[in-house]
């Protein structure tokens, strides 16, 4: 009789810890945690191979400054009339062999820069990177203007003086920043024609060769691995 009505116990006991499993995981859900575990995964971003894409060219784009000392003095008397400088940039990716690339723009043979630039004053920022990808990369053609898809911020980047040196976060003791840097994921559809300014090159850069090679890529573009890090890339092959 013992054995038999211990055997019971246990029973209940493991049919009322069942219960209590869904109980709370229905409370759990009704709360939202459900999304909150989707929202830890991270957002889904799809790569499509660099084969989908067609590139072509057109007329030379000349940059404002010939040196970097004079782009920072045109920074500082832009500054004067207008306050920070806002820019935004696109992170452009593609796939090969199921690995993500980045779509740099090359000038000359040392200097590479993701495509974007500077803000008008109070332009919204998803428009104006909208212009400045159009500007730099779309063909002249108006019937075959891309649909730029811009996701989500990826990174901020501050520019405390006018010099070279940015950091990923506005220094405490500067009250008066020169640049706001931002960087955004720009998801490309799988077809699309790039037409590149006849005097720059667009390369598929590999996350693995970005990644911390500052000396190369400068600062802004190495740390791009780790800011994508978030993201679950959806490699689709054709």
């Amino acid at each position: 009789m013992s054995a038999g009505f211990g055997v019971t116990r246990l029973i209940a006991s493991l049919q009322l810890r069942s219960c209590l499993s869904v109980c709370l995981s229905a409370l759990l859900l009704s709360w939202g945690f459900e999304a909150e575990a989707n929202m830890v995964s991270g957002p889904v971003v799809n790569v499509y191979p660099l084969s989908s894409y067609t590139f072509g060219s057109k007329e030379a784009k000349m940059e404002k400054d010939t040196s970097v000392a004079d782009r920072l003095a045109r920074m500082k008397q832009n500054y004067m009339k207008e306050g920070m400088r806002t820019s935004v940039e696109g992170i452009l990716l593609v796939q090969e062999h199921n690995h993500p690339h980045v779509l740099l723009l090359q000038i000359g043979n040392t200097f590479f820069k993701l495509p974007g630039g500077r803000l008008k004053t109070g332009e919204n920022e998803i428009e104006g990177l909208k212009r400045k990808l159009t500007s730099k990369l779309a063909p002249t053609a108006s019937s075959i203007q891309p649909e730029w898809q811009i996701g989500e911020c990826a990174a901020m980047w501050w520019r405390p003086n006018f010099e070279t040196l940015l950091y990923p976060y506005q220094p405490p003791h500067i009250t008066k920043p020169k640049e706001c840097k931002k960087l955004f994921v720009v998801c490309l559809s799988e077809r699309q024609y790039f037409a590149v300014p006849k005097n720059l090159k667009l390369l598929a850069v590999p996350l693995f060769e970005l990644y911390d090679n500052v000396q190369r890529y400068g600062p802004v573009i190495s740390a791009i691995p780790q800011q994508l890090s978030r993201f679950n890339f959806n490699a689709i092959n054709n």
